[in-house]
């Protein structure tokens, strides 16, 4: 019986290996029943070419805003050497899907976040602000009314007002006389 096993194992072993003979490549190089070879990428000749140059940028709405006098008019018609540049009011409509998301907030000297959701809140719809100093802190509803943004405290009063200064900027005043500005 012992012989039997011992027979029946090499001849499992040999066919075994006589299967991979089929379909694996030989040492010498070639191919027995395996896939054809694959042929080389073709080769060509290698051109270069100068980009051309990029297109100017678009123009600036920013504006220097000039040195004005107590009474408003400017000083010797001079500007404010590094004067903030400010952004002229947008006729862009103001949209409520247009400010859902995440907005910077500056205020009170304090820099923060706000997020603005459409989901149905008292005082229009659900804000939350993130580390927002002052009155900003309070803020818990937004909602546009007419071309403003309004931003609500959790019992519906008015925190800040807010209008379109170009593009994703608002820029306006809490109800404590604070300015605020509210970008992305």
């Amino acid at each position: 019986m012992m012989h039997w096993t011992k027979t029946g194992a090499a001849l499992a072993a040999m066919m075994a290996l006589a299967g991979c003979q089929q379909s694996v490549p030989t040492l010498g190089g070639g191919n027995v029943g395996g896939p054809a070879p694959l042929s080389p990428a073709p080769r060509g000749q290698v051109y270069s070419n100068q980009l051309p140059p990029p297109p100017p940028p678009p123009a600036s709405s920013q504006t220097i805003q000039p040195v004005l006098n107590p009474d408003g008019t400017a000083v010797n018609g001079t500007t404010t050497p590094g004067a903030a540049p400010t952004q002229t009011a947008s006729a862009a409509p103001v949209t409520r899907e247009g400010l859902v998301g995440a907005w910077r907030v500056s205020s009170g000297g304090g820099n923060c976040q706000i997020f603005m959701a459409l989901t149905q809140w008292s005082g229009g719809y659900r804000a939350a602000s993130r580390g927002c100093p002052g009155q900003v802190a309070d803020v818990s509803a937004w909602d546009v009314s007419g071309s403003q943004v309004v931003l609500r405290s959790n019992s519906g009063d008015t925190v800040a007002t807010l209008n379109n200064a170009g593009g994703t900027r608002y820029e306006g005043t809490t109800t404590g006389g604070q300015p605020i500005s509210l970008y992305r």
